[in-house]
C-alpha cells in the first residue's frame, strides 16, 4: 500500500496562501468523498485547520495526481503553490503524521488541540467512507502514537498557547486587564480558550456574537457573558478593548472603515483583534490605523517562537519515539503484506493435495482408518516440508526491504493467482465456470 501525504502549514506558507485552501467544517465531507473518488486514489483524508491544510491518501500504485486535485478542487493555479507546498510518501507521510498528531509539527509544539482536530478529521472520513482500511490502520496508529507521546515525555507540559501569548500581548498593549471588555466572534474552541486566559488575568466581562445565536447564547453563558446577534456586530463592537474573532468566513469582516468608526465611537481608546481565522476575519489595512492592533495567527506563531526552547529536550525524545513507532508500523504493514501469498501458498498446495490422494484412491481399493490416517500424515508432510522454506524465506523478507519481490517470486513459482483478481474474473459476464 502506497501512502502519500501533500500539504501547506504553517512552515512552509504565510497566512494568506493557508487562506486560499482552507476548507470550512461543512466542506469536509465533500471533500473527502471527492478526494476518494479521485483517479488513483483509494482512500482519503482531508485535515484543514488555521495552521495546515494536507491531504492524505493511499492507492495502489503511487500514481494519483495530488497536486491536480488542489488545482481542481479549490479552483487554485496549482504552480503558485508549487514553492509552498510539501509532498512525502510512504515512510515520511507515516513520520509526517505521527509528528502532527504528537503536536512536534504543531505552532506551539505540544499543544493539545491538534489531536482533536485530526480525530475529528478522522471521524468525518470514515462517516463518508472514505477512511476504511489502510488509512484506518495507520490514523489509529498515529493516535496510539501520540498518547504515548504524551505519557513518556513533558513535551505537552506547561505548554504555552496561542490564547496565553494573546495575553502577553494584550498585556503590552493595555498595561493591565482589569476592567477589559472581550468581544468573541465566533463560538469556537480556540476563542474559548483564549477567553478563558483573559478573564484569568483581569478582564471584566465577554461579548458574543456567532451567526448562530444559540451558540453564542451557549458560550456567553459559560462566562456570565452577553450573547449579542450577529446583525448587531458592528454597532455593538465599539464596546471591546480585545476583539477576538474567528468566523470561518470566506472573506474579511473587518475592514479598515469599521475600524475607524469603532474608533471614533471609542473616542480614540485603542482596540486590540486576535484573528485567529484562516482566511483571515480582518483586513491587513485594519492595522494601518492608528490605535488599532491587530495581530493574525502568523504574529502569533512569532511571539510564540520565543517560549519554545525550554522544551527542546522533551521534543527530541519525543521525535525519538515517533522514529522508533514509524519502523514498527511499517514492520507491521510488510508482516501484513506476506499473509496472503503465505495463505494463497497453503491454500494451493492443499489443494494439490486431495487432488493427489483422490485420484489415487480407486487404485488403492479399500483402506482402514489406520491406513487412511497413515496417508493423512504422510501427504501432509510432505507438503509441510514443501512450504517450509518458502514461508521461512517470506516472515524473514516481511522485516526487510526485499519483501515485495520475495512475494513476487513465491507467486510466480508457485504459480499463485491473485484471488481479488480471480475472484472479479469469475465475477464478469461470459467467465468460464
Amino acid at each position: 500500500m502506497n501512502f502519500r501525504l501533500i500539504g501547506v502549514n504553517h512552515n512552509s506558507a504565510p497566512v494568506e496562501v493557508r487562506e486560499r485552501l482552507a476548507l470550512a467544517e461543512s466542506r469536509l465531507p465533500d471533500a473527502c468523498k471527492r478526494l476518494a473518488a479521485h483517479p488513483g486514489v483509494e482512500e482519503g483524508l482531508v485535515l484543514s485547520t488555521c495552521n495546515r491544510v494536507e491531504l492524505l491518501v493511499s492507492s495502489n500504485n503511487g500514481s494519483a495526481d495530488l497536486r491536480g486535485f488542489i488545482r481542481d478542487y479549490f479552483q487554485v493555479d496549482a504552480s503558485d503553490l508549487d514553492r509552498y507546498l510539501y509532498e512525502y510518501r510512504e515512510d515520511e507521510a507515516v513520520r509526517h503524521l505521527f509528528r502532527v498528531t504528537s503536536s512536534l509539527d504543531s505552532m506551539v509544539v505540544g499543544e493539545p488541540q491538534i489531536l482533536g482536530q485530526v480525530k475529528e478529521a478522522y471521524a468525518v472520513a470514515r462517516a463518508v467512507g472514505s477512511v476504511h482500511s489502510q488509512l484506518d490502520t495507520l490514523l489509529t496508529r498515529a493516535f496510539a502514537v501520540a498518547k504515548r507521546v504524551r505519557t513518556e515525555t513533558a513535551v505537552g507540559s506547561s505548554a504555552v498557547s496561542v490564547a496565553s501569548v494573546a495575553v502577553e500581548l494584550a498585556k503590552k498593549i493595555f498595561g493591565s486587564l482589569n476592567g477589559k471588555h472581550v468581544y468573541l466572534v465566533g463560538a469556537g474552541k480556540m476563542s474559548e480558550l483564549a477567553a478563558r486566559h483573559l478573564l484569568a488575568h483581569g478582564a471584566a466581562s465577554i461579548f458574543v456574537a456567532n451567526r448562530t445565536h444559540e451558540r453564542a447564547v451557549k458560550l456567553a453563558s459559560k462566562f456570565n457573558g452577553q450573547a449579542i446577534l450577529f446583525e448587531q456586530l458592528y454597532e455593538t463592537c465599539d464596546k471591546a478593548d480585545i476583539v477576538i474573532t474567528s468566523t470561518g468566513a470566506p472573506h474579511a469582516i473587518f475592514r479598515r472603515e469599521h475600524a475607524e468608526l469603532f474608533l471614533s465611537r471609542r473616542r480614540n481608546r485603542p482596540m486590540f483583534f486576535i484573528d485567529i481565522a484562516v482566511p483571515r476575519d480582518v483586513d491587513p489595512a485594519v492595522n494601518k490605523v492608528d490605535g488599532i492592533f491587530v495581530y493574525d495567527i502568523d504574529d502569533l506563531q512569532q511571539a510564540v517562537s520565543s517560549h519554545v526552547a525550554d522544551r527542546k529536550k522533551e521534543a527530541e525524545r519525543a521525535e525519538e519515539i515517533v522514529s522508533v513507532e514509524v519502523e514498527r508500523f511499517q514492520a507491521r504493514l510488510q508482516t501484513l503484506d506476506v499473509v496472503p501469498t503465505i495463505v494463497s501458498l497453503q491454500d494451493h498446495l492443499e489443494t494439490i493435495r486431495q487432488a493427489e490422494i483422490d485420484r489415487v484412491r480407486g487404485r488403492l481399493g479399500p483402506l482402514t482408518p489406520d491406513q487412511e490416517m497413515a496417508v493423512e500424515a504422510l501427504t501432509r508432510g510432505i507438503v509441510n516440508k514443501i512450504m517450509h522454506t518458502p514461508i521461512s524465506t517470506l516472515k524473514t523478507a516481511a522485516r526487510e526491504s526485499e519483501a515485495t519481490t520475495v512475494i513476487d517470486v513465491v507467486r510466480r513459482l508457485f504459480n499463485l493467482q491473485d484471488r481479488k483478481a480471480s475472484a472479479k474474473s469469475n465475477a464478469e459476464p461470459g467467465a468460464k465456470r
